[in-house]
């Protein structure tokens, strides 16, 4: 690390804190040659590669983005969506990998938007895993009814217990 003041082609790290969420490593560092201290901020590259091969740094804003329009006119507040996106990073940093497929990143956002709302998450759904008849919106739906359906809460309290799912006809 080049020292900004001096350029001395050296630097001491002084003290290494996290930063922003644990995603960044912000170090106090000082140079042997000026004895100015600086700080540099160290972030964890995510790059995605898309369907045409294409490879670009992740980006949260991106995927707001995409999940805003899934929730236009839905009840989703700015704070949620930001949420989300925080909860999709996670989940794709926590894979371990430095590269991903937008498939990945998909299903990174999929469980988080079905838990915000449901109908953002059939919109989403139909986009990303190509609806292309009524059946297949059909079938989603009911994957969201037997997810609901799957569980009830206990008349006491406790632990849910497990309902079966209704007979089709």
């Amino acid at each position: 690390m080049h020292c900004p003041f001096c350029r001395h082609p050296d630097s001491r790290v002084v003290d290494s804190r996290t930063a922003d969420d644990g995603t960044a490593i912000r170090r106090r560092r000082q140079c042997p040659h000026c004895s100015r201290r600086f700080t540099t901020l160290e972030n964890a590259s995510l790059t995605v590669i898309k369907r045409s091969g294409v490879t670009e740094p992740f980006s949260r804003d991106k995927v707001i983005a995409g999940v805003r329009k899934a929730c236009q006119g839905r009840p989703v507040t700015a704070d949620a969506l930001a949420q989300l996106g925080q909860q999709v990073e996670e989940a794709v940093r926590a894979t371990g990998s430095a590269e991903l497929s937008t498939h990945d990143v998909g299903l990174a956002i999929l469980g988080p938007l079905r838990e915000l709302d449901v109908v953002a998450y059939l919109r989403f759904a139909s986009v990303y895993r190509a609806f292309d008849s009524l059946e297949d919106f059909e079938a989603a739906i009911a994957e969201l009814r037997a997810a609901q359906l799957g569980t009830s809460d206990a008349p006491d309290g406790g632990t849910p217990v497990p309902v079966p799912a209704p007979a089709a006809d």
